[in-house]
């Protein structure tokens, strides 16, 4: 199994445990557009607890990959997010991402 299949295994397993069955094609779409930062340690993460790591989010991938632009659409997915994976200590950046491109149906993003 290679390294890339071992992340989307282990985003899936994330998910999964949160009551999330996953697209896997599209997880696999989702984990190809974060590039190589889905092997780095700290970058394959996301903090809910650390504002300027949800800022990174809302500007590189809501609002730049995904296109929206709506504070108030951000800011409500942004939290429902948090929450869902407010169980999970290490959230992973492939699975946070996955949630919310579900959550804001921007699958078409990645057709």
């Amino acid at each position: 199994m290679s390294k890339f299949d071992e992340v989307v295994a282990k985003a899936a397993a994330q998910l999964k445990d949160l009551g999330i069955k996953a697209d896997e094609d599209l997880l696999r779409k989702v984990a190809k557009s974060q590039g190589p930062s889905i092997y780095l340690k700290d970058a394959s993460l996301v903090s809910c607890g650390d504002e300027a790591e949800l800022k990174r989010v809302e500007d590189n991938f809501i609002v730049k990959k995904l296109g929206v632009t709506d504070k108030k659409t951000i800011d409500k997915v942004l939290e429902t997010a948090c929450t869902k994976f407010k169980p999970v200590r290490q959230k992973m950046r492939v699975a946070f991402y996955y949630f919310l491109v579900k959550e804001l149906n921007k699958e078409s993003v990645f057709a």
